[in-house]
């Protein structure tokens, strides 16, 4: 089958690769009709993600159909349409004991630390499979990265009509302003890009925008809250220099959440944090509940997805296009690609 792999950062390279066949026990064997492009992917192209060796699959924003399962196998059958969960976590450790396997002290996430769904086919724990009769293998693919944003949203535990600012307008960060919203939370979304803030007003909704080229960041937000500033602020940016200045956004006794993850150290005045009595979070990856509560959000019309696939490419050509899904100046979104005759 034909497998696309990461040499290197900057390299692609295809192989023609064994398909899986007989799935164990607990195991499903999947058939991959779509692959989300998403910002892990961009920065292992580029060498800037963490946790990361070459070569690699990548892809873990996938939409399947079940080809086989395993004998133990019941709540998923052969031509089932589903959304793969791709984090697998060792069921033992301390996290995993109470019930926060996304943080696994061994978590392996497929097309990270793992191979991933750069081809045709290929075996997961079926246990990591949400089947859905009525979503799209787009809808599917996507939900991998709206979990990300409901898990965020969940950990800042957002309050109705409470000011909320989300930096960074990218597929990360769009999903939580989706989640946010659905919550109820007034969003202010920040960016340095005017494509993106026009996406979050044209195709999301989103009425509070602030480019963060146009003067200080804190002023047009307390501008925007009666000068209070956000209660709750997420940074999205995979950027450094934008989530050292995120607590200078936070309102007093408000939560800061990092969503994004940086190969760096992340600092703070910590007068300032103190005066503030800050709340700082992290938020990793998404939980299995929160699988099955986005596919029904989709499926009851709660979340909309047509808004976000920008651009597309077939698994054979992504060689083609793939650098240039790296680039704003593209308008891209969210990159979705198709396996042909998988």
């Amino acid at each position: 089958m034909h497998t696309l792999i990461l040499q290197k950062p900057g390299k692609f390279v295809t192989a023609e690769t064994e398909p899986a066949t007989n799935p164990d026990a607990d195991e499903a064997l999947i058939r991959i009709h779509r692959i989300g492009v998403c910002g892990t992917d961009l920065h292992a192209f580029a060498g800037r993600q963490p946790f990361f060796t070459y070569p690699r699959i990548l892809g873990h924003e996938l939409g399947v159909e079940v080809v086989a399962v395993g004998e133990n196998v019941t709540h998923v059958a052969v031509g089932d349409r589903c959304s793969v969960e791709p984090y697998l976590s060792c069921g033992k450790c301390i996290a995993c004991r109470q019930d926060k396997p996304n943080c696994c002290r061994t978590l392996q996430v497929l097309g990270v630390h793992t191979d991933g769904g750069h081809r045709s086919r290929m075996l997961v724990p079926a246990a990591k499979l949400h089947r859905s009769a009525k979503l799209s293998y787009d809808q599917l693919a996507l939900v991998e990265t709206l979990g990300i944003g409901a898990h965020a949203v969940g950990r800042a535990k957002l309050q109705t009509g409470e000011n909320v600012a989300v930096i960074g307008a990218g597929p990360i960060g769009l999903a939580v302003i989706q989640f946010a919203r659905a919550a109820g939370a007034r969003v202010i979304a920040v960016d340095v890009s005017e494509s993106r803030l026009a996406f979050c007003g044209e195709k999301i909704g989103v009425t509070a925008l602030v480019n963060a080229k146009n003067g200080d960041v804190a002023e047009q937000l307390e501008a925007l809250t009666d000068g209070d500033l956000p209660t709750a602020v997420f940074d999205a940016t995979g950027n450094v220099n934008s989530m050292n200045a995120c607590f200078d956004y936070v309102a007093p006794g408000g939560r800061l959440t990092m969503v994004s993850l940086v190969q760096a150290d992340v600092s703070f005045h910590d007068p300032h944090f103190h005066k503030r009595e800050l709340t700082v979070l992290s938020s990793r990856n998404a939980l299995p509940g929160e699988f099955t509560q986005i596919i029904k959000q989709i499926e009851n019309g709660e979340i909309d997805t047509d808004p976000w696939i920008t651009h597309r490419a077939k698994l054979t050509d992504v060689t083609d296009h793939f650098e240039s899904w790296t680039k704003l100046e593209t308008g891209v979104i969210k990159a979705m690609i198709e396996v042909a005759g998988a």
